[in-house]
């Protein structure tokens, strides 16, 4: 059985659950997944055991209030998860992104019918209340040790109450009650996984995997001369740090993607060589991530193991990244890209020029491809984990 919040392609926890679900049924598993409801849900067979849909933003004071309940007591999650698991008497429950939503406490009942946990990670809630270890624009640790800090700092949307519940919440779902009701935590990064013992979490308890290609690569094209970024555009990600940079060169630039920073940053860089393209299907995505030089990967925060960077490498076109969080254990510098210094304009600047001189039209942009799908194989993946869940 698969958890996660929602089920729909959202965002790299999303990517993750769908993906799994078609891995293992290609290998012949049953699988079942539990969520919440939501309009934009792919139709599931189990969708009747999935709890009402709440939210803490865009809704009234009723779902605000169901949501908060969520954290610590969800009875409405557990009786649904208790019928699901009596209708579909899993072998293992693979947890994913089940904070505030859901809540761990499907873990708990999972726990209690001595079921096999797994619990992939695909941010810092573990250790982070706010997510994203992430204050003020800069890296931050301070929850590692002490979790008040959340509310001292008021990093859950700057507000009190909601820094406030996050608090609440981390006390609650503690470290100790966490590692308790979980046999196995999966880190996607080398780097959260450090992250992780650093917080206090037991080294033998985290397994890392890093995520898999999980779209045929489309087959080879000629470079063109433009590079561009994949992704969110929003403040973590680091993409008004490229524009900035961009706006100096005369070099072509796509930006693919949306977010809370797409208007604001459309009417700052009017420029004619830099082109926001909005967000993209899969089918239009990929030709223009493999058709480009380079693409970059300039986050501000503890990047876990991207998927933008991912496909990129698996199309054979080479990533620039921030060396940041996950981002570097994907890097071999001059080979599949090269790194800068995170929130350093003139440093990404300067490899962005480098890049198109360091992988001109005549690198050997295959040899990149190969070696990225050898690595992220769904194959491969699969067999390591079936190991995690202990087959």
């Amino acid at each position: 059985m698969l958890v996660n919040k929602f089920y729909y392609p959202r965002g790299g926890d999303c990517t993750a659950v769908l993906t799994t679900e078609a891995l293992l049924k290609a290998h012949g598993h049953q699988v079942a997944v539990f969520s919440m409801q939501h309009p934009d849900n792919i139709p599931s067979p189990w969708e009747a055991c999935f709890p009402e849909e709440v939210s803490f933003s865009n809704a009234g004071a009723g779902s605000r209030i169901r949501a908060a309940l969520r954290l610590f007591r969800p009875s409405d999650v557990v009786a649904r998860f208790e019928r699901l698991l009596d209708d579909f008497r899993p072998d293992v429950v693979h947890l994913h992104n089940i904070h505030s939503y859901l809540s761990p406490a499907v873990a708990q009942v999972a726990r209690r019918r001595a079921l096999r946990v797994v619990w992939t990670m695909h941010d810092y809630k573990l250790i982070c209340p706010s997510y994203s270890c992430l204050r003020d624009g800069l890296p931050c640790e301070l929850c590692f040790t002490k979790k008040s800090n959340v509310f001292v700092h008021r990093c859950m949307k700057h507000s009190r109450a909601a820094s406030l519940l996050a608090w609440m919440e981390a006390l609650y779902w503690n470290r100790r009650t966490l590692e308790r009701l979980t046999d196995l935590f999966v880190s996607p990064s080398h780097f959260l996984k450090e992250k992780m013992i650093s917080a206090g979490f037991r080294p033998g308890q985290i397994e890392v995997l890093h995520n898999f290609m999980y779209r045929p690569a489309p087959p080879p094209a000629a470079k063109a001369d433009y590079y561009c970024y994949v992704g969110r555009l929003s403040e973590e990600k680091g993409v008004a740090l490229l524009l900035k940079a961009a706006s100096r060169l005369p070099l072509p630039l796509k930006i693919i993607g949306g977010g809370p920073l797409s208007d604001t940053l459309r009417q700052q860089y009017p420029q004619a060589h830099i082109e926001f393209t909005g967000q993209l299907p899969a089918d239009e995505l990929l030709p223009l991530v493999q058709r480009a030089r380079f693409t970059v990967m300039p986050s501000i925060w503890y990047e876990n193991n991207p998927y933008s960077v991912i496909e990129a490498l698996c199309t054979g076109t080479p990533v620039l990244g921030a060396r940041i969080g996950g981002i570097p254990e994907l890097i071999d510098a001059g080979r599949n890209g090269d790194l800068f210094s995170p929130g350093d304009v003139d440093d990404l600047q300067a490899g962005i020029v480098a890049m198109f001189s360091r992988f001109p039209v005549s690198f050997p942009f295959g040899d990149i491809a190969a070696a990225a799908q050898n690595k992220f194989a769904s194959e491969a993946f699969y067999e390591r984990l079936m190991n995690v869940y202990g087959h």
